[in-house]
């Protein structure tokens, strides 16, 4: 009987042992290494769309105590710090709270001029190279609907997409932006539908401290409205042709 009541205990001990070494390892490579996100607005459309998921890269840019969960990390400023590179899209925490998750893409580094000008994005007063390519459409369960769709590339070669609702958005024609040192500034893809640094009341500047790591690759999708967890409907709301994207 004693000998049952051992081999119990040693066994809840083994089990219990394994949980927490695989909780802290998770906690580890959450915190240091890679990082999953979902994107929940169509902010960044159509580079993210709502339902992906990806995992961000910690060590990107070094630490701050924003890697920690919760924002507790137990110092101030970057550890190990690399700016990011105009062109890469960025988690960072909303300088207004310091705890909303926003992705964006960096278009301005410290120093730069910002300004959009009939929709075309102007940094350091030079017009960023913009051409029309095809139309993106999406059935939004009302019909299908065309946007305007153009083909970006900024100053160091980085080429994306981006979508245009409107030739007259409230955020086609800006005033002029600074970048303050330390800071960047920061734009959604889908042009007339993101808060981003343009709305200085909202997000404004990003300071560097606030950059939680680079999105990398997408690992899942799930169309819009469909919840992730319904296994048996993946046949049908995977978006298997996005899974492993690179971004």
């Amino acid at each position: 009987m004693t000998d049952t009541k051992t081999d119990k205990d040693g066994g809840l001990y083994e089990t219990v042992k394994i949980i927490v070494q695989a909780l802290l390892l998770a906690l580890i490579v959450r915190t240091f290494l890679f990082q999953p996100f979902n994107i929940p607005s169509g902010s960044m459309k159509d580079t993210l769309l709502i339902g992906d998921y990806l995992f961000v890269s910690k060590f990107s840019y070094g630490y701050s105590r924003y890697s920690f969960p919760l924002g507790l990390g137990p110092f101030s400023g970057r550890i190990m710090g690399s700016e990011p590179e105009r062109g890469d899209v960025v988690v960072f925490k909303l300088p207004k709270d310091n705890s909303t998750d926003y992705i964006k893409r960096v278009i301005g580094l410290p120093g730069d001029r910002i300004q959009v000008i009939d929709g075309v994005v102007h940094i350091n007063d030079k017009p960023v190279e913009r051409k029309q390519i095809d139309d993106y459409i999406e059935d939004t369960g009302f019909g299908v609907q065309r946007v305007a769709r153009y083909r970006e590339t900024l100053p160091n070669g980085v080429t994306y997409d981006t979508l245009d609702l409107t030739s007259r958005g409230t955020l086609d024609n800006t005033r002029v932006y600074e970048v303050p040192e330390g800071h960047y500034f920061m734009m959604g893809d889908n042009r007339d539908n993101s808060t981003d640094s343009r709305v200085l009341s909202a997000v404004g500047y990003v300071p560097f401290e606030n950059l939680v790591g680079r999105a990398e690759i997408l690992f899942f999708s799930v169309k819009d409205g469909e919840p992730a967890w319904m296994v048996w409907k993946w046949p049908w709301t995977v978006r298997w042709d996005r899974i492993f994207k690179t971004l």
